[in-house]
């Protein structure tokens, strides 16, 4: 696997992870926490836990799965990024229409832009 693509992965299971910890098993928070936000090797994971490396692989491709199904069923990841991805085009479009305006409706498009940005936040 390329570092591009692992990096994608990576990032991919730790979006997962913030939407999805709290339905995982503690082991399956646990591995996935030292594989994927502390960088540790499956044979630094295995020595912690005195177990194989298999194992802790096994364990870490089993927890990716139920995040995979989670949000195959779910669906919060995509429904946040999708959220996302329409509030900077709202943003984007308030920005452009901001030249268009009269210096009246200025605080009001600053006020639109103070709560598109607290969404963005959420």
């Amino acid at each position: 696997m390329s570092q591009e693509n692992r990096l994608e992965k990576t990032n991919r299971i730790n979006r997962l992870f913030d939407f999805y910890e709290p339905l995982l098993t503690e082991k399956q928070q646990m591995f996935l926490k030292y594989y994927f936000h502390d960088d540790f090797s499956l044979g630094e994971i295995a020595s912690e836990f005195q177990i194989s490396r298999q194992a802790v692989y096994e364990h870490i491709k089993r927890a990716e799965q139920v995040l995979e199904m989670y949000e195959e069923k779910l669906g919060l990841l995509s429904k946040y990024e999708h959220r996302i991805q329409d509030l900077e085009e709202l943003n984007k479009t308030l920005y452009e229409a901001f030249g268009k305006i009269g210096e009246s409706d200025e605080a009001t498009l600053q006020h639109v832009h103070q709560i598109v940005n607290r969404l963005q936040e959420l």
